[in-house]
Formats: C-alpha cells, structure tokens, sequence
C-alpha cells in the first residue's frame, strides 16, 4: 500500500479511534494522525500474534483502528489513572 494511503487510512483511523475513547475533544487532528499511524504499527505487530490477519485497505484500517484503541488505552492508564 503506498505511503500516502496509509498516511489517510492512519489518520481516519486515528479519528476514529479518538471517537471510540471519548478522547476527541482533548487532541487535535495532529495528534489523531499520529496516534492513527503508530496504531497501524501496534495493530500490525499485536494482530498476528493472537492469529488475526487483514489484508488490503480496510483490513488496514480495522488494524490501525484497533491499534490505536490499544495506544489510546495504554495513554489514559497514564494521563488519567484508568483505562477509559
């Protein structure tokens, strides 16, 4: 999938994710992309292990949303003190 694809799907999935933890008023849309791409990442490292595997760009935009949700959730324990 090419560079500017994953950029777009990291970041729809950044937002969505940010929608899901109710965390979207606190970040910008910067910040979403980000949290979209690494999510990618996670997602891409965390989903093979347990034996899950999508391919093409919906399969990497569940990834990376499901990624994000992890990298959301591992941030609140931090920043807040619980997990939602």
């Amino acid at each position: 999938m090419g560079l500017i694809i994953q950029l777009i799907v990291g970041g729809i999935a950044g937002w969505l994710a940010s929608i899901v933890m109710r965390r979207d008023a606190s970040q910008g849309i910067i910040l979403n992309v980000i949290v979209g791409i690494i999510g990618g990442f996670v997602g891409g490292w965390l989903l093979p292990l347990v034996g899950l595997n999508f391919s093409g760009w919906i399969g990497y935009l569940i990834t990376a949303l499901i990624g994000a949700i992890v990298l959301l959730l591992i941030v609140n324990l931090f920043t807040r003190g619980k997990a939602r």
